[in-house]
């Protein structure tokens, strides 16, 4: 795993990572090939996301022995969806943990304020002792990354980590100045944002492409 610029920031480069994102990217990808990308994506990024989690020795009997082995120790992971295009890389994190707990955060820019407008928020109520991993497949702006780590943070959070398919380096800036604690792990950082704020060259609307809406 590469670092960034950034000390918290993690572009993941193996190869089957790369691969899986340029198919993504193609414009011809059909709806069910880019959720299944999409799937196959959170599996490696979870992968990565997971690495430090702390682990506590077990005693077990194998069929031929008794031995010593290490489990997960402490609460079990919380994924919290940034809606409603996170829901698509849940699938492929909770294949890999899938005794994890879900959060979801639903938010809106308002067009006169531009702020992040909260719809829904629904989280685990000792979500606080849990360690959170935050999914959106866009690193845009940052603006509703940011907006949902605010409510993480008040709800209790301290160890959060942001997964990511793509980002922009201004959202990344964005994110790290706001919360510098937060680690992000992404698949590759685009080269940034165009007028209408997509970034590119990117991979289009993720949640239309992902729910089939365009």
């Amino acid at each position: 795993m590469g670092h960034s610029s950034a000390q918290n920031v993690f572009v993941v480069k193996h190869p089957l990572v790369r691969h899986k994102l340029t198919r993504l990217r193609e414009k011809t990808t059909s709806t069910a090939g880019f959720r299944r990308l999409v799937r196959e994506l959170s599996l490696l990024l979870a992968y990565e996301a997971t690495r430090d989690l702390k682990l506590e020795p077990v005693t077990i009997e194998t069929p031929l022995e008794t031995m010593e082995g290490e489990q997960l120790s402490g609460k079990k992971l919380c994924f919290v969806s940034i809606l409603r295009a996170g829901n698509g890389i849940l699938d492929g994190m909770l294949d890999l943990v899938p005794s994890a707990r879900i959060g979801q955060i639903g938010l809106f820019r308002d067009p006169e304020t531009l702020e992040a407008v909260e719809y829904y928020m629904k989280l685990p109520e000792d979500i606080a002792s849990r360690e959170c991993i935050a999914v959106d497949p866009m690193l845009a702006t940052g603006h509703s990354a940011v907006a949902a780590i605010d409510r993480l943070k008040k709800a209790g959070c301290e160890n959060i980590t942001f997964v990511c398919i793509l980002a922009t380096p201004e959202g990344v800036d964005c994110l790290t100045s706001a919360h510098p604690d937060v680690r992000i792990i992404t698949c590759h950082i685009d080269t940034g944002l165009d007028d209408h704020g997509y970034i590119r060259p990117g991979l289009g609307d993720a949640g239309d492409r992902l729910f089939g809406t365009k």
